[in-house]
Formats: C-alpha cells, sequence, structure tokens
C-alpha cells in the first residue's frame, strides 16, 4: 500500500480505516466488490474503531472501581436474584424513563458488581455514566467548597444519563454531606437517573446523613420513580475465599476426615416500585 495512502489518512484521522485497507483491498479482489461495497466496508470499519474508543473514553471518565459485565455475574450463587430484571435494566429503559433504582442488602451479595455491570452496559448503549461512592461525593464537594469550586462539582455529578452513588451506610457521613446529597438528587429528579446502593434500612438514612429534613427530602425525590430491589443472603465476595479456607484446612487436617460443605445459600428478593417514602414497607427497607 502506498505510504502517501497511509499518511493522508492520517492526516484525515481515519486510522481505523487505515488499520483494515489493506485486508479490505484482498477482500474486495478476492470477492469482486463493486465500488459502493468496498466503500461502505472500510467506512464501516472506521465507525466501528471510533465507538470502540469512545466506550473506552467514556468508560475511563465514569471512574469505576472495577469494570465489570453481567455474564461474568454467578446468578447461580443466589438463584432469587431475577437474572431477567437485572438484565431488563441493563437494557436501560429506566435510564430513558429517567426513573431510578435503589439496591438494598448487607455487605458482600454482589449489589456493587450489578450497578457497575449496568453502568458499563449503559455507556455500550450510548448514555454517559458516572460512578461515585459516597464518601466520594462527600469529598469531592466538601474538598471543592474549600477551593470555591463547589459549582463545577455539582454540574459534573448533573450531566451523566446514569449517576450511581455506592455504599450509602457504610459509615455516618461527614458534616453537610447530607446538603450535597439532597441537592444532587434534587437537580437530577425526573431529569436524569440515579442508582444507588445501601447496606443500611431507609428509616436509618436521617442517623447517617446526620440531618432529618434532609434525609427525608432525600428519600421523598429519589423513591417518587425508583424501583426497589431488597437482596439478602451470605456474602457473594466472599464465596471463593470461604472455598479457600476449607480446601486449606483440609489440607492440614487430611487424617481427621474432610468437612462438612456449606449450605446453600438462602437469598431472598424483592422488588417494589414505591411513590413515597411511606409507601415503603419497613421490612423491605432492611
Amino acid at each position: 500500500m502506498r505510504p502517501s495512502l497511509i499518511q493522508t489518512l492520517k492526516q484525515l484521522r481515519l486510522s481505523g480505516l487505515a488499520q483494515s485497507l489493506e485486508v479490505r483491498l484482498s477482500e474486495a479482489s478476492g470477492n469482486r466488490l463493486d465500488h459502493a461495497e468496498f466503500l461502505e466496508l472500510i467506512l464501516q470499519d472506521e465507525l466501528n474503531v471510533r465507538s470502540s474508543r469512545l466506550i473506552g473514553r467514556r468508560v475511563k471518565s465514569a471512574l469505576f472501581s472495577e469494570v465489570k459485565n453481567l455474564d461474568e455475574f454467578d446468578f447461580s450463587f443466589n438463584p432469587s436474584i431475577k437474572r431477567k430484571q437485572i438484565h431488563d435494566l441493563a437494557g436501560c429503559q429506566f435510564i430513558r424513563e429517567k426513573a431510578d433504582v435503589l439496591l438494598l442488602g448487607p455487605p458482600g451479595v454482589g449489589k456493587t458488581f450489578l450497578v457497575q455491570a449496568i453502568g458499563h452496559q449503559a455507556i455500550k448503549a450510548g448514555y454517559l455514566v458516572l460512578y461515585r461512592s459516597i464518601f466520594d461525593l462527600a469529598r469531592d464537594f466538601l474538598g471543592d467548597d474549600e477551593l470555591g469550586q463547589q459549582d463545577k462539582t455539582l454540574n459534573r455529578y448533573l450531566k451523566p444519563d446514569l449517576l450511581i452513588i455506592d455504599d450509602m451506610g457504610m459509615r455516618q457521613l461527614p458534616r453537610r454531606s447530607g446538603e450535597c446529597l439532597l441537592e444532587i438528587i434534587m437537580r437530577r429528579h425526573e431529569n436524569r437517573s440515579t442508582m444507588m446502593t445501601s447496606n443500611r434500612p431507609l428509616e436509618d438514612w436521617a442517623k447517617l446523613i446526620g440531618d432529618l429534613p434532609a434525609a427525608t427530602a432525600i428519600l421523598d425525590r429519589f423513591l417518587q420513580h425508583a424501583t426497589l430491589i431488597n437482596i439478602t443472603g451470605k456474602s457473594y465476595r466472599l464465596r471463593h475465599g470461604g472455598a479457600e479456607t476449607r480446601t486449606n484446612s483440609n489440607r492440614g487436617r487430611r487424617s481427621t476426615g474432610g468437612d462438612e460443605g456449606l449450605s446453600p445459600p438462602e437469598d431472598t428478593v424483592a422488588e417494589s416500585t414505591v411513590s413515597s417514602v411511606a409507601e415503603v414497607p419497613a421490612d423491605q427497607a432492611s
């Protein structure tokens, strides 16, 4: 292939086309493609490369703690987590409807994995996503408040089509964090989708936030169009660790016989769509 042609393609920023052009030329010759068919092929190659790079940039800017895919999630560990429900969320209809999602459950049951996998799928579908833990959020706002850049930080949280706020309830939030979270929820309400996870029941949020009026206002708006998924059960995160511990234990005392296997997880999942804080039963929030 002529060096001048490659240089021209680089100047036009058609690197995807340049990568595949030699193969496509051979294909066109071997299959006797007409000019229109050949042109369509090489332009599609360029579009594919650009799409892949865009997804890569958006995944990086989403700030996931880990990039997850739903096909990596072991639904068999907790069969009562509804595979169809999770895949429906990954279809992003709730984002198009500007609705919200809240996953409740103890640590380790897979909440963080699921929301990051759904967020990854949303990026592939063309949406902007931002992932932050609740403590990242508090540090972002309280740190930038001291530097006088709070408006810039707020815009960063308002821009994504899907904002994921993880780990609500790990511990009590710093002072004024409730105000920051309230402003985000109020500004995004019915304009953009927000997905949150928490390991604490809803009635504990006022104590965690340290501001009862703010907590009430947050839940009132967030839950108005939210899907609530309540997950219980054993730790998904520790399942391999438990197996490794048992294996090492068996190796250390083979002469005394084997260990009993763990019983299967007794997990349950419940879902409800709620229209206000008062409509969320206490037993579904724990």
